[in-house]
């Protein structure tokens, strides 16, 4: 694709998490309300069970988030031993950057704008993070190239920490479900182990306020109700 059509469909993406924004207020993705910690619990110990199994010390990994948002994901790093030197945020909208700048540790590079052209150096990465990121990238010539820029960064047998949508949201036209046979597309040379996790949101709000907190469990014992996969790509 050219680099005119690469530019116009991230711009869209800003357009289309502003609309988002002003639809949905911050208190639905509050960590107060119970459906929103049940689904950031379930993925946080799933993700620390893979990287249990990952060798290093975390103090010496590095680790490189596209999407970083408001920081949530990098504080999580953070706390779990990785040294904020060796951690990058890359994220496109400034008004997000702008609240995790206050948030993090000075000597966390935080980096604004299209990731797949971000200054990270090839082959200096233990891990690469994404998070309900390329669900939202609709255009794939654009999913190709920040993959990309994902694979050329790792190290040998550094890996990508990969978390997202599998399904289509029918009331949402703003993102995409990557299903695992995309992803294996995305990073043909990979070794790849996933596992589904999260109950659908809607479902999850559902369940959590028209029948109990407690119901969230049972609910997201069936996985065909999960809609996301939490994927360990390797990298050989």
């Amino acid at each position: 694709m050219s680099q005119e059509e690469h530019g116009q469909e991230l711009a869209q993406v800003a357009s289309r998490y502003a609309k988002r924004n002003q639809a949905h207020s911050e208190d639905r993705y509050s960590l107060l309300r119970p459906e929103v910690w049940q689904m950031l619990q379930e993925r946080q110990r799933a993700m620390l069970r893979l990287l249990a199994l990952r060798p290093g010390q975390p103090a010496d990994w590095r680790l490189t988030e596209v999407g970083c948002g408001a920081g949530g994901n990098l504080l999580e790093m953070l706390r779990l031993g990785l040294r904020p030197e060796h951690l990058t945020g890359i994220e496109l909208l400034p008004e997000r950057l702008n609240l995790a700048r206050p948030l993090l540790p000075a000597a966390l590079q935080l980096h604004l704008g299209d990731a797949s052209v971000a200054p990270v150096p090839a082959a200096s990465q233990d891990f690469v993070l994404q998070s309900t990121v390329f669900s939202s990238l609709l255009n794939d010539g654009v999913q190709q190239a920040v993959a990309a820029a994902m694979w050329r960064w790792l190290k040998p047998g550094g890996a990508v920490l990969w978390y997202d949508f599998i399904v289509d949201n029918p009331r949402n036209p703003d993102v995409r479900g990557v299903p695992l046979r995309r992803v294996r597309e995305l990073f043909p040379d990979a070794r790849l182990r996933s596992q589904r996790l999260t109950l659908a949101p809607p479902l999850a709000r559902w369940v959590c306020n028209k029948i109990h907190p407690a119901a969230y469990s049972l609910f997201n014992s069936l996985p065909l109700l999960r809609s996301h996969v939490l994927c360990l790509i390797e990298k050989p």
